[in-house]
């Protein structure tokens, strides 16, 4: 379809150069030649002037005997031809078909350049191939070949239970009798559900490299047009394509673009996205069977898709793509460093156990950073040191050293440091203290980094509550040393990270007894889902404002407690991260007790996951730090 609108186009323009080309070259004559009155004309031919004339419609063209041309307009009830064959003058007719033929592509000209850019520029305006200025309709899936980069099952780690899943799916393909002779039927769809960077496309990819058989890949808003009815003319097109090259594999990917639960939206049934869902809906199981044609999907949003597509017979498998842990971590980072020479002293599962909570994407980020490292400071591989600063570099930011601070700022941040440190240090629930720092990072001028000893999988309510405490330890730090009129905005982004907890707590997990065990988060939040219609009363809306002021209110004081106790140690902290600036957990200990850190130990640093208590600059935002139970740390304000 493609090729023949740029024929056309061609054509259109080749007929334009050619009308022009005739036009000028019928009008030579006439540029070329003198033109003068009807009587002058007849005066030379009667004086025996005129060697040779020729008549054009109504225009007489001649050329005198001395070589002269000329050319003159015959009056319309006049005849010329007796005159010049009595006076033995040669005379020569030109035909007047060519004329009409000419005057009508003249009169036709404008109407074809006009056609002719009208679809230039629609095509342009579509891009071209299937989707252009008359294929609106057409899908705009792509078949996936050898040349876009051939990836295999090898090059997935870290997710093998949903790696067998599709891995049946592929034996499927390839030995179908293997299973049709128990009475199985190959599955018509799976749906790849996680949360971004997990790797859903790159098993998308896997399967693609490993099945043999054609695989095509259009993302979910490639279905939605401004037009009506083009999603879902695309939605038939692409399943006409699919059944011609069956067995095959289509993978949509973001399918959540076109699969949002009907009704929910503006514009009622009669929206043009719920048009092209209901096409998907029919095609992938309605009155005609697609046998063959496996559907293949992603998403990181399952709760806005429609029921209807979820049930068995369109997706019958629903694959969930997770975070991995601590071994699929250790994997993933063998993959992506394949390509990466490693020094002798990088040990990959130390590595591992450091990141909790990284997806596979942040891995792949974590080695191409430290490899950057590596390479600034011209190693020739990459040493356990690069993946350490590299670590610190994603999860609290690059350093800003440059950032000119004062002493009072650099004060207050080093005791409003120390005291999430000592209490971290204090309370035996809270997550291992990794490193402390008073160097400006990413938004904030210190953090203090807190690594879980392995994978977090739930949270316990008295762990909630030293949390907050450590949390709140730095508010509590500030007060204690410059009192409650000189607190700083710093204890912004902590008292929005507590907030999130406690809010949490009482809303979601039903850790307060006073509010019970409800779920009011999607009614606090404004959530029209599936609890359209819920409420919440304001008695209830005050209670539960109450009861996450008391475990934040709880939690500040138990810190103040704390430090006020421990007062001597948390100023030697203090003191220390002055003058070292960063501290590692075992330097912290040792400068607690009075003695100087030991940086022979820098290799001994512990090595794992990450939650951030961070001084914030204002209006600035802190580099983003691994999720803990679903709590991420947010930037202060």
């Amino acid at each position: 379809m493609g090729n023949a609108r740029n024929i056309a186009f061609w054509v259109v323009l080749f007929l334009l150069i050619l009308a022009l080309f005739n036009l000028f070259s019928g009008s030579g004559g006439t540029m070329q030649s003198r033109e003068i009155t009807y009587s002058e004309f007849v005066k030379e031919v009667n004086d025996g002037a005129v060697a040779q004339v020729t008549l054009d419609g109504e225009q007489i063209r001649f050329r005198t005997k001395d070589g002269q041309d000329y050319v003159t307009i015959k009056p319309e009830d006049t005849s010329v031809t007796q005159l010049l064959l009595e006076k033995n003058v040669p005379v020569r007719a030109e035909k007047q078909e060519q004329s009409g033929f000419q005057s009508f592509i003249i009169t036709l000209l404008p109407f074809l350049l006009l056609i002719g850019v009208w679809v230039y520029f629609m095509n342009r305006m579509q891009g071209g191939g299937r989707g252009g200025a008359m294929g609106f309709g057409k899908s705009r899936a792509k078949l996936l070949t050898e040349k876009h980069g051939r990836v295999t099952f090898d090059d997935v780690a870290g997710i093998d239970e949903a790696k067998e899943e599709l891995e049946e799916i592929v034996e499927f393909l390839r030995n179908p009798q293997k299973f049709s002779r128990l009475g199985g039927k190959i599955p018509k769809g799976a749906l790849l559900v996680g949360p971004p960077g997990t790797g859903k496309t790159l098993l998308a990819r896997a399967i693609a490299g490993e099945a043999g058989v054609p695989f095509f890949t259009i993302s979910g808003s490639d279905f939605v047009e401004m037009f009506v009815g083009v999603g879902a003319s695309r939605v038939r097109d692409m399943f006409e394509q699919a059944k011609k090259n069956a067995p095959c594999i289509v993978f949509i990917d973001e399918i959540d673009a076109v699969g949002r639960h009907r009704g929910a939206g503006y514009g009622g049934g009669n929206d043009e996205r719920e048009q092209t869902l209901n096409q998907l809906l029919v095609e992938m199981d309605g009155f005609e069977s697609n046998e063959g044609v496996i559907i293949l999907a992603a998403t990181n949003r399952k709760d806005v898709l429609d029921p209807a597509l979820l049930r068995p017979g369109r997706f019958d498998r629903q694959v969930t793509v997770g975070n991995p842990d601590i071994k699929g971590r250790e994997k993933i980072l063998a993959v992506h460093a394949r390509k990466t020479p490693l020094g002798p002293d990088v040990d990959l599962r130390i590595i591992a156990r450091g990141t909790p909570g990284f997806s596979g994407a942040d891995l792949a980020n974590l080695v191409n950073e430290a490899a950057l490292m590596a390479a600034r400071v011209g190693r020739r591989f990459v040493t356990m040191e690069d993946f350490e600063n590299a670590k610190d570099k994603v999860m609290m930011g690059a350093e800003r050293r440059s950032m000119v601070l004062t002493k009072d700022q650099k004060e207050k941040t080093a005791y409003h440091e120390a005291g999430h440190a000592v209490v971290g240090l204090t309370l035996p629930l809270c997550d291992p203290v990794y490193k402390a720092t008073i160097i400006p990072r990413g938004g904030a001028l210190g953090m203090v980094v807190s690594l879980p000893e392995m994978d977090r999988l739930n949270w316990h309510k008295d762990e909630c509550e030293q949390k907050l405490a450590m949390t709140m330890a730095g508010k509590a730090a500030e007060i204690i040393k410059y009192g409650p009129d000189h607190v700083s905005n710093g204890p912004a982004g902590d008292i929005q990270q507590a907030s999130q907890l406690a809010r949490a707590m009482v809303m979601r997990w039903g850790m307060s007894d006073k509010v019970g065990n409800i779920d009011y988060a999607e009614a606090h939040e404004g959530y029209q889902g599936n609890t359209a219609g819920f409420s919440v009363s304001a008695h209830t809306k005050e209670l539960i404002e109450e009861e996450v002021k008391r475990f934040i209110q709880e939690g500040y004081e138990r810190a103040y407690k704390i430090l006020t106790e421990r007062k001597e140690d948390w100023e030697r902290l203090a003191q220390g991260l002055l003058e070292y600036e960063t501290l590692t957990g075992e330097e912290i200990e040792r400068v607690m007790k009075g003695q100087p850190p030991h940086s022979d130990d820098e290799g001994d640093k512990p090595d794992e996951g990450a939650a951030v208590s961070v001084a914030a600059i204002p209006k600035t935002k802190p580099k983003k730090s691994p999720p803990e139970g679903g709590i991420e740390p947010e930037p202060t304000v």
